[in-house]
């Protein structure tokens, strides 16, 4: 009996989860994509690279055949989780979106919730002078144009230009509370941006800010496709199991 071929798309610490988790479940083979957007990932993959788009990813299925489908992207990799929505569609095999909570706001945080990193970017001046830009590297240059302020980037992997002025700091976290609080002081921060990306590795800086009474703003997730979605590894393997 053949093996049923998922394709995992990964980008996100789930999906890390969710592979290392079903080797266990030999009647079932995994292909686990990346995007490639980091030069160095934490695990390695089946396939790195783009797929070309929805037709791309249809070819690909098809090509490959695929039985089942899981979008772990980052959640705010919103064309790769419509053009998944899409193409399992379009081909007719089970498509399922993993995607962690987002934070909530909690008592003494000062949030200020933005639709896209242009609206963060136009009500910075306003707030401060020395930002704290935790948003990756690939969205710097919508900041590159505000030379009055001053930038503590922390990402990955080094950023190509343009970038706007200050300084950058190369680090994968999970960061603990008091590294963050020791940093936001350090460089004398009065506002971060953040995407709400959720999960537990850089949540510590939420909290030093609601410590430091420091506003945050905050870029909202992108829409999502009306796919099937679970928001735990456990979820996502209960679902796997009915195809088993």
């Amino acid at each position: 009996m053949r093996r049923k071929k998922l394709l995992l798309l990964g980008g996100s610490s789930e999906a890390i989860e969710l592979q290392r988790r079903l080797r266990q479940y030999p009647q079932l083979e995994v292909i686990f994509s990346l995007a490639g957007s980091v030069s160095k990932p934490r695990v390695e993959a089946s396939r790195v690279g783009g797929f070309g788009g929805v037709e791309g990813l249809v070819g690909y299925i098809r090509r490959e055949a695929i039985d089942l489908l899981i979008d772990a992207t980052h959640p705010f990799a919103a064309n790769i989780s419509f053009n998944a929505y899409t193409a399992a569609n379009t081909v007719g095999i089970p498509h399922l979106q993993l995607v962690r909570l987002p934070w909530e706001k909690q008592e003494g945080d000062n949030w200020i919730e933005v639709k896209s990193h242009q609206q963060a970017a136009d009500i910075l001046p306003e707030l401060g002078n020395r930002i704290f830009l935790t948003i990756g590297r690939q969205e710097l240059s919508k900041y590159a144009h505000l030379r009055q302020l001053w930038f503590l980037m922390r990402m990955i992997e080094s950023p190509s230009p343009p970038i706007p002025p200050g300084e950058i700091i190369l680090a994968r976290g999970p960061f603990s509370l008091q590294e963050e609080i020791e940093l936001l002081k350090r460089y004398q921060i009065q506002v971060i941006v953040s995407k709400n990306s959720g999960g537990d590795a850089t949540y510590a800086k939420i909290v030093a800010a609601r410590q430091l009474s420091l506003p945050v703003v905050m870029i909202k997730r992108p829409t999502f496709p009306p796919a099937n979605r679970v928001f735990t590894v456990d979820a996502a393997i209960d679902w796997l199991l009915n195809f088993l």
